[in-house]
């Protein structure tokens, strides 16, 4: 087990210095840069090609790519992604500042993704009528192509104009995060929903639930005591993709929304070429996505014993 986890940080180690070194070498080759952003002002005109070269100067960003790249990957080592070159702010610090309402949007639509997937996983395979488990197996589907922003929308329309159930904007009270959480939820419970239901078919044919039920085992029993956990482990692997799903959706919905978070932050920097800011997001996204994973991994064995981490012997 100690190995594995060796090995797993190890791999973990590697996503992250490759999110890192992608981050950086696309916002480089760019046709501009921070610089001429921030100098153009709020028209876009040809700037000051003075004025341009002293902000590169000053951003450090007149020095050589390898030695941007060596200077911002030994900061980021020491988690220090410098400083954001619109606000002069350190790059952690702003992320820190905007993480909490995603964190609490995040959690909240994962849990909803995970309690509406698995309900309706459940409900596609318990029904004895063959056209209703047919019709909810085609649901998931139906969700997963339901563009974010499109039912970030539609939702908006009905819940906070028509029906003035919800606030269509901000950061204020549990209120706000309904609609939003919704809309990320819905894609993300779809997918888990479609991995765990085709999981449960194939496990209520196996041999050993026919026994169950020749034991007198009824329905119920039959899906929550017997197949339920040994068809969750599937589904259980995507969860790590849901989380980032989430995060990446995060980007989308609080644009719609109007939330002040990860995702409006990461929109700003992108969009002024703040490279410290964008990649203090990148490799904290991809941090998140590596951690999550491992601990998916680790409750394997929790869930099926007969799953293990130590590679069959030759001998066997």
């Amino acid at each position: 087990m100690g190995r594995y986890i060796a090995r797993r940080l190890g791999q973990g180690g590697f996503v992250l210095w490759a999110a890192f070194t992608i981050s950086f070498f696309l916002l480089y080759v760019l046709p501009s840069d921070a610089a001429s952003i921030k100098a153009a002002g709020a028209d876009g005109d040809l700037s000051d090609p003075e004025l341009v070269a002293r902000l590169r100067a000053e951003q450090g960003l007149d020095r050589p790519v390898l030695v941007q790249y060596a200077h911002g990957l030994w900061g980021a080592l020491h988690l220090d992604f410098g400083r954001s070159f619109s606000s002069g702010a350190p790059a952690t610090k702003l992320l820190a500042e905007a993480l909490p309402p995603t964190l609490q949007l995040t959690a909240l639509a994962l849990g909803l993704a995970l309690v509406g997937g698995a309900a309706l996983a459940l409900a596609s395979t318990f029904p004895r009528a063959r056209w209703l488990r047919h019709a909810l197996a085609s649901l998931p589907a139906l969700g997963i192509s339901l563009p974010t922003f499109w039912v970030g929308l539609l939702l908006l329309q009905w819940f906070s104009f028509e029906l003035r159930l919800f606030p269509a904007m901000g950061n204020e009270g549990f209120e706000s995060l309904v609609l939003p959480a919704c809309t990320l939820a819905i894609p993300a419970s779809a997918a888990f929903a479609q991995v765990l239901s085709r999981s449960l078919r194939q496990t209520l044919a196996e041999p050993y639930v026919e026994t169950a039920r020749a034991k007198g085992a009824g329905r119920a029993r039959v899906h929550f005591g017997h197949a339920l956990r040994n068809a969750s482990i599937p589904a259980l692997t995507v969860l790590g993709v849901t989380v980032g799903g989430l995060l990446a959706g995060a980007v989308v919905t609080e644009t719609v929304f109007s939330r002040a978070g990860v995702g409006r932050l990461t929109v700003t920097a992108v969009n002024q070429q703040d490279v410290p800011v964008v990649q203090a997001i990148v490799v904290f996204s991809a941090l998140v996505f590596v951690v999550v994973t491992l601990l998916v991994d680790l409750l394997y064995p929790v869930l099926d014993p007969r799953i293990t981490t130590r590679q069959p012997s030759a001998a066997a």
